[in-house]
């Protein structure tokens, strides 16, 4: 990614940061301001370190190190929650957002340290910055958070500093130093809130769809990691591998998650999904929907493989191919959202599980289906699948699941926030379904003038604004409670820079287009 690519990409960041911020000023601004300022000047020694091969682990070649980008999206989503917490009068969640946005500021003003730390020469202006930048987190931090709120914020660091030190080292070039920011702070949180919850059950306390959501993204983690482990000493790709995973995949589902579970939710975790998933008539025709259209994914993949085994040259599935996925996507969240986002909260967790042990079978080619997954899945690789494991699919889930996760539905009146933020749920579809899709196919078809840079072009961009545009129409149209108050000069520019920063970042757009979507939303 040239220089150029990376300023442009900068320039968008500072001004979503300065946007927010327009809207939402308070102590936690300065903190916010001096860490995109510090980001910005480190996230060139981590490109030196990647060109060079000077960084510990190793890294996706394909991308910068995109620091800037993931730095700022925890500490501006706890930002706009405590607000609109706060505005609501939520105690609970105001605190809770003050948490998420001193831990997403210490986590990456950490990765920063560490890049600083391991350049040579001593870059020493960019020390002093992350020195200045780092006083004003920690004195901030000091007068804001309690001592439970700052040990909260210490446990999360721990937890990312092992849980980096594990997956970057087993998983080689599987993330950019950003995206294992994004990813790795995202677990440890998720973790320590699981910890921390267990630790203190209140009977009647919680959403158990919250907790489904916690225990089933543990669980399967730690599935991951303890089959790592255990093959490095086995071969995975005989019969009594397959037979101890699929045993252990068991024990620990029906013997630990499951008890885990129920201690949470205070019920048999079984009997309240199926009472759940089939509550309502229309709870069973959503599932039998969502049902034809998974078997309308799986009807692609095998297409597009029978024409490759028939002699196609063509080795490699085109980008027009991949969006049929969005498209597919975007069908099964949209009726999710307008007619019962709870079932489509669990649904998409439920969802994620799946994906993830799936790929568990395809990477350690468990029989008798993991070496069919590998061949089916190949066909679909990108240069963002360099490692061992193949993340597009599940970071596509991500992405229109994590703003249906983290809507924050305690400080919703009626389940829906006023003005833009009416249409935060909406952000996934928005941004990755509707944008990014328009933006890929227009501007590979049509597209001649590039943004200087990169391969994006000026036409995919406008298009996916325009169709962003289109959608929030519809979505006002057929939603009755989303109404926007006046707020479409806002819309606009929180659609167009988001579609800016997809021409520009060479992250992963799946995970992080959504996020800041949602973060300008909510401001």
């Amino acid at each position: 990614m040239s220089n150029k690519a990376v300023l442009a990409e900068s320039l968008v960041v500072f001004a979503m940061v300065l946007l927010v911020h327009a809207m939402v000023w308070d102590r936690f601004s300065w903190c916010a301001l001096a860490l995109a300022v510090q980001a910005f000047y480190v996230q060139f020694k981590w490109d030196r370190l990647l060109q060079l091969g000077g960084a510990v682990f190793q890294f996706r070649t394909a991308a910068n190190s995109g620091l800037l980008p993931a730095s700022m999206v925890a500490p501006l989503l706890g930002i706009v929650m405590k607000e609109r917490c706060k505005a609501a009068g939520i105690v609970y969640f105001e605190r809770f957002g003050i948490v998420v946005a001193s831990t997403g500021m210490l986590v990456a003003l950490f990765l920063s340290v560490i890049a600083v730390g391991i350049t040579k020469p001593v870059p020493t202006n960019t020390c002093i910055l992350s020195g200045v930048a780092g006083s004003i987190i920690i004195y901030t931090m000091k007068h804001s958070l309690t001592v439970s709120e700052v040990i909260e914020v210490l446990e999360v660091l721990l937890i990312f500093v092992y849980l980096s030190m594990i997956l970057l080292y087993l998983l080689p070039r599987c993330f950019s130093p950003g995206e294992a920011l994004l990813v790795l702070g995202a677990l440890s949180f998720v973790l320590n809130q699981l910890i921390k919850r267990s630790l203190n059950v209140v009977e009647g306390r919680g959403d158990p769809t919250d907790f489904f959501l916690l225990v089933a993204v543990v669980g399967v983690v730690l599935l991951g990691l303890i089959f790592t482990v255990l093959f490095l000493f086995l071969d995975s790709g005989t019969w009594i591998s397959s037979l101890f995973f699929h045993m252990m995949t068991a024990v620990l589902g029906l013997g630990v998650l499951m008890p885990w579970l129920q201690r949470l939710i205070q019920r048999n975790p079984l009997l309240w999904l199926l009472q759940f998933l089939f509550q309502t008539q229309a709870r069973v025709c959503l599932l039998g929907y969502w049902t034809i259209l998974a078997a309308s994914a799986c009807t692609v993949v095998f297409y597009q493989n029978a024409k490759r085994s028939s002699g196609s040259k063509k080795h490699q599935a085109s980008t027009i191919t991949r969006k049929y996925f969005h498209i597919i996507v975007v069908a099964t969240y949209v009726p999710g959202l307008l007619f019962d986002r709870q079932l489509l909260h669990v649904a998409a967790a439920l969802c994620l599980a799946v994906f993830i042990f799936l790929e568990y079978v395809r990477y350690f080619r468990i029989k008798p289906f993991g070496q069919t997954l590998r061949h089916l899945l190949s066909l679909f690789l990108d240069e963002r699948d360099s490692g061992p494991l193949i993340l597009t699919h599940i970071y596509l889930l991500l992405g229109m699941s994590l703003p249906v996760w983290l809507f924050p539905r305690a400080c919703a009146p009626k389940g829906a926030l006023s003005g833009a933020g009416a249409l935060v749920p909406y952000s996934g579809v928005l941004a990755v379904g509707v944008g990014d899709t328009m933006a890929s196919v227009f501007g590979s078809t049509m597209g001649e003038i590039k943004w200087p840079g990169t391969k994006k072009t000026f036409e995919g961009t406008m298009t996916a604004i325009f169709a962003q545009l289109i959608a929030v129409a519809l979505i006002l149209i057929f939603d009755s409670s989303v109404n926007l108050n006046s707020s479409y000069t806002w819309i606009l520019a929180a659609v167009s820079l988001v579609s800016l920063l997809e021409a520009y970042t060479t992250q992963i757009d799946n995970l992080l287009l959504p996020l800041y979507l949602q973060v300008l939303l909510m401001a």
